[in-house]
């Protein structure tokens, strides 16, 4: 099945510090994408995986679960980590449930986490019909594309596969379950007019982990997909700065990089 056009997985070698980037539920990776390009292009190696059944069409995600999605995202993780000296993971909506058990599961590993509006919970009271509706009908109307830019898309299905939905549920306990095991410093990024993650969902993840190293920014002009919005500008220096805070030794890089930008 060809994928749809942006929806290709992206990776870039470059220093000893690497970021994981995890898209959202029946996204792909063009939400990421221009994150990743930035990274990139401050020295860092960066991968951002395609997850599986998504970025082709939403017929060939009714068929995987949410395990499938976390093992993309376990196994790009195991390579940066032997790639790299410190790895972080960047991750927007679904992604930040994959990445939140990354950092409970793999511990020291995982160096820090960039959330973008995480979704960890069902926000919508008809999901409790989900083990019986997804047998009934197949699917309903997407989610994609919450975005207050004009003419920005995100490449993500218009179909929401339901037993897809109902495995998504499954993740989400799954991870609230876990939320205690993170310890590692978190910055948090959230729309406030976001049309399809909650407040809840942020409220839940900033109660729940152990870490003590916490940031919540407000992405004011942004709706859901705030990576392509008017705040990512905002998220992606916000990003770099909690890199270079954390990982030292590669601050000198990245300074570099951006004065060389200057002078260009």
């Amino acid at each position: 099945m060809p994928l749809l056009p942006g929806a290709e997985p992206y990776r870039h070698r470059g220093g000893p510090v690497g970021v994981l980037l995890c898209h959202g539920f029946t996204g792909s990776p063009q939400s990421m994408r221009p994150w990743a390009e930035q990274l990139a292009a401050a020295g860092l190696t960066v991968s951002l995986p395609l997850l599986p059944g998504h970025g082709t069409r939403w017929q060939d995600m009714q068929v995987t679960r949410w395990e499938d999605w976390y093992a993309e995202v376990d196994r790009e993780l195991r390579v940066l980590a032997e790639e790299c000296e410190q790895v972080f993971v960047f991750a927007l909506s679904m992604g930040g449930a994959l990445a939140l058990r990354l950092a409970a599961l793999h511990g020291p590993t995982v160096s820090g986490l960039v959330l973008v509006n995480p979704s960890v919970r069902s926000d919508n009271p008809a999901s409790v019909l989900l083990p019986v509706l997804r047998h009934l009908l197949p699917s309903v109307p997407g989610i994609t594309d919450d975005i207050a830019r004009p003419g920005v898309t995100e490449g993500g299905y218009d179909r929401t596969p339901l037993d897809a939905a109902w495995s998504l549920g499954k993740l989400w306990q799954e991870v609230q379950r876990r939320l205690p095991e993170v310890t590692q410093p978190v910055l948090l990024f959230r729309s406030p007019q976001d049309h399809v993650v909650s407040p809840a969902n942020s409220e839940l993840v900033l109660a729940r982990i152990s870490s003590t190293d916490v940031t919540e920014r407000l992405c004011q002009r942004s709706f859901h997909v705030a990576t392509l919005d008017h705040d990512a500008a905002e998220i992606f220096r916000g990003g770099l700065d909690f890199i270079r805070r954390l990982a030292p030794a590669h601050a000198a890089g990245v300074n570099r990089v951006e004065s060389d930008d200057h002078h260009g």
